[in-house]
């Protein structure tokens, strides 16, 4: 029960590697308010969670969802004590891609969603642990495209800038609220099975490539639960003294070559 007693707002929580941290959180004693913007993924989460859960239907691109979570939060179970942004996704449909390729629309859409969402988030916590005095913790989710690109399969040159960035805020602000033991760290994620990496998951050559990128455990796509642990471990007391942290869960991608695959 290494959360127990903990009131933690999930973004992004209904779905993917969110609603998988919040299954976990909820086992480790704590009590959660996890955001979407679909009712029915909220709904279908709360069923799966049950009284210790609580949901807030709300796009986290508007500057009003995170405030509003965090105020549900201390409504519902009297404290606030994590935020866990996971919220955020592909912009490729909406014009993302190579550099030279990506259009005003899908360098706007990519940025609004995976870096001003989360800095909507941070913000808004960052605001109330400031109010409460208490410290707190704060977790983002990146991705390992920031630091180790892979051009052939995974060329999306604004969602790598996105997640970039949300290396640089987390850690500045780390360095910033330390001495008021408000804690912030990252998780980075290699390819994780949500609906985000259907386009990758359904195809064959990016999964032989995956094989060789990932080779952990035989080679494979990363389960939304792989984050359970070391999100456990960073929004609970086990990390007082750990701040300012990027923590690849990737399977070993960022330490492997990776073979393309040729015909």
């Amino acid at each position: 029960m290494r959360l127990e007693g903990k009131v933690i707002v999930i973004i992004g929580g209904t779905t993917g590697m969110g609603l998988s941290a919040s299954q976990a959180f909820v086992k480790e004693g704590a009590w959660i308010v996890i955001v979407g913007r679909d009712p029915q993924d909220a709904d279908r989460a709360i069923q799966l969670l049950g009284a210790d859960a609580r949901s807030f239907v709300g796009d986290a691109t508007d500057p009003a969802t995170a405030p509003k979570a965090i105020e549900l939060a201390l409504r519902e179970f009297g404290r606030f004590d994590g935020l866990y942004h996971v919220a955020g996704g592909s912009g490729r449909k909406h014009g993302d891609g190579p550099l030279h390729d990506i259009s005003d629309a899908g360098w706007n859409f990519t940025l609004n969603l995976n870096l001003t969402s989360l800095f909507y988030s941070n913000r808004a916590a960052i605001q109330q642990f400031l109010k409460q005095e208490t410290g707190g913790s704060i977790l983002n989710i990146g991705s390992i495209l920031s630091y180790s690109p892979s051009p052939h399969f995974f060329a999306t040159h604004a969602y790598a800038a996105a997640k970039s960035a949300v290396i640089g805020l987390t850690k500045s602000s780390a360095a910033y609220y330390a001495a008021k033991n408000i804690r912030f760290n990252l998780l980075v994620p290699a390819l994780i099975e949500t609906p985000m990496s259907e386009r990758a998951v359904s195809n064959p050559e990016i999964m032989k490539f995956i094989h060789t990128k990932q080779p952990l455990d035989g080679g494979r796509v990363g389960s939304p639960s792989d984050l359970d642990g070391a999100a456990t471990f960073f929004m609970s007391d086990e990390s007082r003294f750990v701040t300012g942290q990027v923590l690849a869960v990737d399977g070993g991608w960022s330490v492997s070559e990776g073979q393309i695959p040729i015909d």
